[in-house]
C-alpha cells in the first residue's frame, strides 16, 4: 500500500500563525496497523507542518493520553481488535466528537454511509492523493477548532450564569422570552423598579453590552439551564 505522491505538493501551513505551546498545536492521530502506511502518512503530515502520532490499534490509542488534544484522527477501518468504526462510535458515546477521516483499502458503500452519517469528515480509499488527504485533515482540524471555540463560549456563559441569583435567572428567562419590564413585574409579582434592578445585575454578571448579546449568551446555555423561571422566589 502507498500514499500516492503528487508531483507538486502544496505545503499547507498550520491554522494559526501565532506561536503556541506544543500542547495547544493541532495533533493528527494516525491509527493503522500497517507500518508502511504509518510511515507514508507521517511523512505527509510532517511535510504539511502538523504534529502527528501513530498507533497500530484502537486499543493502543485509547491507552494513550492524546484524545483530548486539538486536531483530528486518520483511521483505518479494519484493524486487529476494535475497528475504526467502533472507535468512532466509542468517541461519540463518550462525548468526544473528534473529527475522523477514514482511510481504508476495504471500504464499501454501506460502510461509507455509516461512517459519514456518524459525522466522519471523509471516507477515503487507498491509495489516496496527497492533497485529497491533506484537504480532509485541514478540514478536520478546522472543525475541531470551531467546536472547541464554541465549547469555550458555552463554558464561559455557564460560569457567568451560575453567578446569578434565582430571581435574576427568572428575570433573564423572561427577558429571553421577549417580555417587557412591566410584564415581567406582573408575572413575578414584583415592582417594575425591582425588575430593572435585577435586569441590570443580569447584564453586568453576564457581561452583555446589549440585550441582543444577552440573548445570544442565553441561547448557548444547555437546555436544562434555560428551563428556569417556573418557580416563584422571593425578590
Amino acid at each position: 500500500m502507498r500514499v500516492e505522491q503528487l508531483p507538486h505538493l502544496r505545503r499547507s501551513a498550520p491554522l494559526s500563525s501565532q506561536r503556541r505551546s506544543e500542547a495547544e498545536q493541532p495533533l493528527v492521530i494516525i491509527v493503522d496497523d500497517d507500518a508502511s502506511v504509518q510511515e507514508a502518512l507521517s511523512e505527509l503530515i510532517l511535510s504539511a507542518g502538523f504534529q502527528h502520532v501513530c498507533f497500530s490499534s484502537t486499543r493502543e490509542l485509547l491507552d494513550a493520553d492524546v484524545l483530548d488534544r486539538a486536531g483530528c484522527l486518520i483511521l483505518d477501518v479494519r484493524m486487529p481488535g476494535a475497528s475504526g468504526l467502533d472507535l468512532q462510535r466509542h468517541l461519540a458515546q463518550t462525548g468526544n466528537p473528534k473529527p475522523v477521516i477514514f482511510l481504508t483499502g476495504h471500504g464499501d458503500i454501506p460502510m461509507t454511509v455509516q461512517a459519514m452519517k456518524a459525522g466522519a469528515v471523509d471516507f477515503l480509499t487507498k491509495p489516496v492523493r496527497d492533497q485529497t488527504l491533506l484537504d480532509a485533515v485541514i478540514a478536520g482540524i478546522a472543525m475541531d477548532a470551531a467546536r472547541r471555540a464554541e465549547a469555550a463560549v458555552v463554558k464561559r456563559n455557564v460560569e457567568r450564569f451560575e453567578t446569578l441569583t434565582p430571581r435574576e435567572r427568572e428575570v433573564l428567562h423572561q427577558v429571553a422570552r421577549g417580555r417587557l419590564n412591566k410584564q415581567i413585574a406582573f408575572d413575578l409579582g414584583i415592582s417594575e423598579v425591582t425588575v430593572k434592578l435585577h435586569r441590570g445585575n443580569v447584564m453586568r454578571k453576564m457581561e452583555a453590552a446589549s440585550i441582543g448579546e444577552l440573548i445570544r449568551a442565553w441561547e448557548t446555555l444547555p437546555a436544562p439551564m434555560r428551563e428556569v423561571g417556573g418557580a416563584r422566589t422571593a425578590a
